[in-house]
């Protein structure tokens, strides 16, 4: 799936892998490994929305500490500006971290509870040197006033707002340092549903005034529908689909996106909708199965899913789909 001219990317990743030791030998030497992330490609393009969406504990939060730079992949390169980001010297890190920030999913464990707006906020431009201390307080101020938080809050604690409230301080901070990246981990779970609806116009109205990426971590697909513009389905560490937002949804392929689109609930209380219920087994992270990890528990499953790992197969423009049901070998359904 390729950009167009005027939408190269600002950070590309490419077949990254993230494993974690689980059993070590008495010398230390790993014996086994969880596998959290498996080949994992994708795009990021200044002034668009990158959804990322799958069950708990599928690796979309490891995928967005591999872009942050808080953990290392195993194989796989993330390339930033057309620099690998694990060749980057201390000040070029540092740099990279400045312009890749981060939104987290509970805005107050995010926040230090013994210290005021002011000096969390003050903290992020003591790492990077970015100004004085009188630009410091004009740009604290500016990124508190884009938030919709009145200059009172730079002497409060955390514990004296809202969950909302809190959750605009945590974006105050990562836009205060005038990243070109946020990586928006489930930025909305943990507030009210009429709270999630202001945080995500706000994010909405910061990309489009400072034309910002963002990829956008979630399990709710009905949030990711709002604000993305491209959409990745991720299962056991790999994709299974991806593709504008607009195709996935109207034309929802995979088995386990069509599955996971059932659940969305409907807004009328007299509509009918068929819900996917899957059934079987999860693979065990530490064994992956050598065929489609999703073998166990897909309806549609054929012996050669059980096998091999489906190759990719474009349905239409930038439409991508990791599926033997949809191979240009002509396989069908065995009906399983």
């Amino acid at each position: 799936m390729s950009l167009s001219t005027n939408e190269l990317p600002l950070l590309e990743v490419k077949n990254v892998f993230k494993r974690f030791p689980l059993d070590e030998k008495l010398i230390g030497k790993p014996t086994q490994f969880v596998y959290a992330v498996y080949g994992v490609s994708l795009r990021l393009a200044r002034g668009k929305t990158v959804g990322l969406v799958g069950e708990s504990g599928c690796g979309k939060s490891t995928v967005g500490k591999l872009i942050c730079k808080l953990d290392e992949p195993n194989e796989g390169e993330i390339i930033y500006k057309g620099e690998n980001i694990s060749k980057f010297s201390s000040r070029e890190e540092l740099n990279y971290h400045q312009a890749v920030q981060m939104i987290f999913q509970n805005p107050y464990t995010s926040l230090n509870p013994r210290q005021r707006i002011g000096r969390i906020l003050r903290e992020i431009f003591r790492v990077h040197q970015l100004c004085g201390m009188e630009e410091v307080e004009e740009r604290i101020g500016a990124a508190l006033e884009a938030v919709g938080l009145d200059a009172e809050s730079y002497h409060k604690y955390p514990f004296e707002f809202s969950g909302g409230q809190r959750q605009r301080v945590s974006i105050a901070r990562s836009l205060a340092v005038n990243p070109e990246i946020i990586v928006c981990d489930e930025p909305v779970s943990a507030l009210d549903v009429s709270i999630q609806a202001q945080i995500l116009k706000l994010l909405k109205e910061l990309q489009k005034e400072h034309h910002l990426a963002y990829l956008f971590i979630s399990h709710d697909l009905s949030v990711v529908y709002h604000i993305c513009d491209e959409v990745l389905i991720m299962y056991m560490g790999m994709i299974m689909e991806r593709g504008p937002v607009e195709k996935i949804f109207n034309n929802p392929s995979h088995p386990y996106t069509q599955a996971l689109l059932s659940a969305i609930p409907i807004p009328y209380p007299n509509a009918k909708k068929e819900r996917i219920i899957l059934k079987g087994e999860i693979p065990s992270p530490t064994r992956l199965p050598k065929g489609c990890p999703f073998y166990s528990r897909c309806k549609r499953r054929m012996d050669i899913c059980r096998e091999e790992f489906p190759p990719v197969e474009e349905l239409s423009a930038e439409h991508e789909v990791f599926c033997w049901l949809y191979s240009k070998n002509g396989i069908k359904s065995n009906g399983k």
